[in-house]
């Protein structure tokens, strides 16, 4: 096995040999490429990892990683490997509470910081005793900045590689339920994880990979950065919002991963570009179909690409679908922080299979309890979570497959449709059990509804808090409120009694991380938003369509 384990520091070293001077990393600065070649990354790497030891930190410490993507992440990322650092990445977007608390529980000895939108807001969480250094970008005040930082010290030229079961990072969680728990991960079961990726989608020297969702996440660690070190792809990063789709367009993707949210709004885009009926009409024109969707996938910036992802939460099938009908096919993938985010997918894309995540990958075992809780055993598992032995005994069963809170269904053919979470399921005033991920789902195809969130916790019945598109927001209130009306008299009779779902309320403000509504991949925080509302939408019968500011 450990023949078989080649750490990132030794794959680096493997494309620096054969790929040298070639174009690894390009960041965008004011709109311009800044590439970094295999070489010189490798040479920044062994320059920060020799400033590590002339700081005195010591393998085995533990250093916090505080920045939006950018290539210096990777090459930190890299150092932290090559000097037998421990990293714990944290989101660029975590508030000072979670920041102070992941730096604490981790016990990390400095931090290097980086790329922030809002770096005034979250120093605080940072605090003033510990070590500081800082990518070369706009950020907080640090003791050191990069290019001092690189000069300090002697290069580490040799170190030995890590062993396999070295611990490499601890991932905390995004805590959609609560504290982040730090789960560890070896070099061994990233570096399964990342073959694993590669072999199955086949990516290589010529593929070109796009960074943006955060690094912090263990999918994009694995999806993009990781299999970056195994197949040798060149990585491009975005510079910031505002330029992102010109960033995807001139990095010219042939691999794309995304997230439900985003892809919700790539289509809004289009539709509100084109229009729905123009689009579906064009779409059935012979000729002229296939010049509408060259036009939407230049326009995207997704020309190029063999591979469509997309993870981190459900993604509905009616969008998949709408994708699929515009010649763009989005492989659905399963996966969780702590079997590193690789175990399910539906690739190669099979029309036939869209509302499920797809297969087990080759090496992943997969299983269900009684219940209908998602099992899962595989070589990219975490040991377990830092300092909650209790909670890691907890989390596997005597088979070591881990518990993964998941509901599922598993078809003849194998294929797994997760159809809720464990701790989601809610009991109403009734004493009866609601599932609300499956109504959700359903409710998800009305084009109106961007967020929903289907809550009912001590209620006599379910209710859905929904967000609004952006189109939806145009729209006289009354011609929303009868599609929205329409949505649930489709969907109530189909459901149990106790499912059924009383009212439709309209949120008012609008649900982000900055208010706590949904967690850094931007999953909804379910007891968040039970909190906020159970008590005043509690009374509201009768298959209601509300806005907010009509119930108080």
């Amino acid at each position: 096995m450990e023949s078989q384990i080649k750490t990132p520091v030794e794959m680096l070293n493997h494309w620096v040999d054969t790929l040298g001077d070639s174009t690894y990393l390009r960041q965008p600065i004011n709109g311009q490429y800044l590439d970094f070649s295999w070489r010189e990354v490798q040479q920044k790497m062994q320059q920060l990892a020799g400033a590590l030891r002339h700081l005195g930190l010591k393998p085995g410490d533990k250093i916090a990683l505080l920045s939006k993507n950018c290539a210096e992440w990777f090459i930190t990322d890299l150092a932290l490997m090559h000097g037998g650092y421990i990293s714990v990445p944290i989101y660029p977007t975590a508030n000072a509470d979670t920041i102070r608390y992941v730096l604490e529980h981790s016990e990390a000895k400095a931090i290097i910081i980086g790329k922030l939108d809002y770096w005034a807001d979250q120093e605080a969480g940072v605090g003033g005793d510990i070590l500081r250094m800082a990518m070369p970008y706009d950020t907080m005040p640090a003791q050191y900045k990069w290019e001092n930082l690189l000069q300090l010290g002697e290069p580490l030229l040799d170190a030995p590689f890590a062993t396999p079961e070295q611990t490499m990072t601890l991932i905390y969680t995004s805590g959609s339920t609560g504290k982040p728990k730090g789960a560890m991960q070896t070099f061994a079961s990233y570096a399964w994880t990342c073959k694993a990726v590669v072999r199955d989608l086949n990516t290589g020297v010529d593929d070109r990979l796009i960074s943006y969702l955060p690094l912090a996440h263990i999918t994009e660690r694995v999806a993009m950065e990781g299999s970056s070190f195994y197949s040798g792809s060149s990585v491009a990063f975005v510079e910031s919002l505002d330029s992102f789709v010109a960033d995807v367009q001139r990095a010219r993707p042939t691999v794309f991963f995304s997230v439900p949210r985003l892809w919700s709004l790539f289509q809004q885009n289009i539709i509100a570009k084109i229009g729905n009926a123009k689009l579906n009409l064009l779409l059935k024109v012979p000729i002229i179909n296939g010049i509408i969707k060259k036009k939407i996938h230049a326009g995207l910036g997704l020309e190029h690409c063999r591979l469509l992802g997309s993870g981190s939460a459900p993604i509905p099938p009616s969008l998949i679908n709408w994708y699929h009908s515009i010649g763009l096919n989005i492989s659905e993938a399963w996966g969780m922080t702590e079997n590193s985010a690789y175990s399910i997918i539906n690739y190669p894309f099979d029309a036939s299979k869209i509302g499920t995540v797809g297969r087990a990958v080759e090496g992943c075992l997969i299983k269900q309890t009684d219940k209908g809780e998602l099992l899962v055993k595989s070589p990219g598992l975490m040991t377990g979570y830092y300092k909650q032995d209790e909670l890691t005994a907890a989390s596997f069963d005597e088979d070591g497959y881990f518990r993964t809170g998941d509901l599922c269904s598993i078809d003849s053919d194998g294929c797994v449709s997760i159809t809720g979470r464990v701790k989601d399921n809610f009991k109403t005033s009734k004493g009866k059990y609601v599932a609300p991920v499956p109504i959700e789902r359903k409710m998800a195809q009305d084009p109106h509804i961007e967020l929903l969130c289907v809550i009912g916790s001590g209620l006599p019945h379910p209710i859905a808090l929904v967000q609004l598109s952006e189109g939806a927001y145009l729209q006289p209130r009354e011609e929303v409120r009868r599609s929205l009306k329409a949505t649930l008299d489709s969907i109530n009779p189909n459901l149990e009694s106790h499912e059924t779902v009383d009212a439709i309320i309209v949120v008012k403000d609008a649900w982000d991380v900055d208010n706590d509504v949904l967690t850094p991949t931007l999953k909804i925080k379910r007891h968040v938003l039970e909190k906020r509302f159970t008590d005043r939408v509690d009374g509201i019968r009768g298959g209601k369509i509300r806005w907010e500011d009509e119930i108080d």
